[in-house]
C-alpha cells in the first residue's frame, strides 16, 4: 500500500511539470490560431532558405573573400541609395520653395510695375498741368506793360521766368527783356537757350 501511494503520488507529480513545461512553451511561442499548418510549413521553408542563403557553402577561401567583398560593396550602394534619394526628395522641396519665392517676387515685380506706371502717369498729368498753368500765365505776363511785366520777372527763379519768355511771341518776349536790368536779362537769355524741348 505504501509502495502504491508513493507510485501514485510520482505519477501525479509527472503530470503535473509535464503540464507545467507545456504551458510554459506555449508562452514562449504561442501557436497562431488563424495560420493553417500549410502556411506553418511555408513560413518555416522560407526561414531555412533564408538561413541557406545566408549560410553558403564556399569551395574555396578566395570565393568566400570575393562573395563577402561583393556583399559589402551592395550594403555600401544601398547605402548611397538611400542618401541619394533623401537628398534628391531634399531637392525637391527646395525647388518647392524656391518656385514659391520666384512666384512670390514676380507678384511684387508685377505689383511695383503697377506703381510705377501709375506714378509715370501722375508725373505726365503733372507736367501737362504745370505746362498748361506757365502758358496761362505767360499770356498774362504779355498783356502787361513791358516795364511791369519787366519788374515781375525779375523776382521770379530763372527756370520760370525763361519758361514764361519761351510761351510768349517773340515781340512780347523782346520788349520785356529790354526793359529788364542787363545782367538779370542775360541771365535769362542764357537759361532761354539752354531750355530743352519736351
Amino acid at each position: 500500500m505504501c509502495f502504491r501511494a508513493i507510485f501514485v503520488h510520482s505519477f501525479l507529480l509527472f503530470l503535473l511539470l509535464i503540464g507545467f513545461s507545456a504551458s510554459e512553451s506555449l508562452a514562449q511561442n504561442p501557436v497562431d490560431s488563424s495560420s493553417s499548418p500549410t502556411e506553418d510549413m511555408e513560413n518555416k521553408k522560407e526561414e531555412t532558405e533564408k538561413k541557406n542563403k545566408k549560410e553558403k557553402s564556399f569551395k574555396s577561401v578566395e570565393e568566400r573573400r570575393l562573395y563577402a567583398m561583393l556583399q559589402n560593396e551592395r550594403d555600401s550602394l544601398e547605402e548611397e541609395k538611400k542618401v541619394l534619394a533623401f537628398k534628391e526628395k531634399e531637392l525637391k522641396t527646395l525647388e518647392v520653395e524656391a518656385d514659391k519665392k520666384i512666384e512670390l517676387l514676380d507678384k511684387k515685380l508685377a505689383e511695383l510695375r503697377k506703381v510705377q506706371a501709375k506714378i509715370e502717369e501722375l508725373l505726365a498729368a503733372k507736367d501737362v498741368e504745370e505746362q498748361k498753368k506757365v502758358k496761362d500765365l505767360s499770356l498774362i505776363y504779355a498783356k502787361m506793360t513791358p516795364g511791369r511785366a519787366a519788374l515781375a520777372m525779375a523776382s521770379l527763379d530763372g527756370q520760370l521766368a525763361a519758361d514764361l519768355l519761351a510761351n510768349m511771341k517773340v515781340k512780347s518776349a523782346a520788349k520785356i527783356l529790354d526793359q529788364m536790368d542787363k545782367i538779370k536779362a542775360s541771365q535769362l537769355s542764357t537759361t532761354f537757350t539752354t531750355i530743352k524741348v519736351e
